[in-house]
């Protein structure tokens, strides 16, 4: 049997819960057999930046971070349910990839 392996990464967290509930009710209206979506671990990208743009007066600092949210939902393929997650509307900023695993 075939599986599909969905992988979503984005930056903003709501995008990537409501795109997994789009797919969870695509499996539920198909009957697809479905595990997930599974949390991985998010990356925190973090500068460290000085306030001062000379090297005068008191060191301070601007911490900035970015954090990148990731799901990983697995999928019994079905033709049908293949093709309505395809049609799926992406956000902006929402990276999805798709990929079909052999069992």
């Amino acid at each position: 049997m075939q599986k599909a392996r969905i992988k979503i990464a984005s930056t903003d967290i709501d995008k990537v819960n409501e795109t997994c509930d789009q797919i969870k009710e695509i499996a539920e209206k198909t009957g697809v057999e479905m595990r997930g979506p599974i949390p991985l671990p998010t990356k925190k990208l973090k500068v460290t930046t000085r306030k001062g743009p000379s090297g005068d007066g008191t060191a301070t600092f601007d911490r900035f971070e970015m954090r990148i949210h990731k799901r990983l939902i697995d999928l019994g393929v079905d033709e049908r349910a293949l093709r309505l997650v395809m049609r799926v509307p992406i956000p902006e900023g929402l990276n999805i990839e798709i990929e079909m695993l052999e069992q």
